[in-house]
């Protein structure tokens, strides 16, 4: 088999339902869910014998496939092929993000990415995310597209962001506050009172 085809030698590549310029604001949102999968992927690898479970895989794994769903969807053109990613994956990020809060401590404050290696990973991914989102966003102005991946590229960004509190929490490496930030979250504390 050949990797190369020499079909997009210029500037253009196949979509399910035709063929569209490389730089096409379509492209660039799959290709950006794409650039997301390859940093969970860097994640996983760095997680690899750090005090985070194997459930913590487990659920990349999951988020793996479901970011090719995502890119599948995104660059399907045709109005009667059914999308792929549905919104028990939007439920299943917002289960699993309420779980990582509840384990890690009370955020008052904005903190700096980082941590370890495969925290510092999340936040890159959480990053190209809300790209990707912002990406979703032009194209639907354009397109008729999945509104389920819009959902669930929204969360997502929001779960790597607990999750890489998570992995560091759990390997005993502190949040850095930004020094200038003001108290912009309330405690869990102050949530169960409402």
């Amino acid at each position: 088999m050949r990797l190369y085809t020499k079909t997009g030698d210029k500037g253009q590549t196949s979509i399910i339902g035709g063929r569209v310029d490389k730089d096409d604001v379509r492209v660039e949102a799959y290709g950006t869910v794409d650039e997301v999968n390859s940093f969970v992927g860097k994640a996983r690898a760095e997680l690899a014998g750090k005090a985070a479970d194997k459930q913590v895989d487990e659920e990349l794994e999951r988020i793996q496939h479901e970011l090719f769903d995502c890119g599948g969807d995104l660059a399907n053109k045709q109005s009667n092929r059914p999308f792929k990613l549905e919104d028990t994956s939007v439920k299943w990020l917002e289960e699993r993000m309420d779980f990582y809060v509840e384990e890690t401590p009370d955020l008052k404050r904005f903190i700096l990415p980082g941590g370890n290696d495969a925290a510092a990973t999340l936040h890159i991914a959480r990053t190209i995310t809300r790209r990707a989102e912002r990406l979703v966003v032009s194209l639907m102005k354009v397109e008729d597209t999945s509104a389920v991946c819009l959902q669930y590229l929204n969360r997502l960004s929001d779960y790597f962001f607990a999750l890489s509190r998570y992995v560091n929490y759990a390997n005993s490496v502190a949040d850095v506050e930004y020094v200038r930030s003001e108290e912009v979250f309330r405690s869990k504390q102050s949530k169960q009172e409402e």
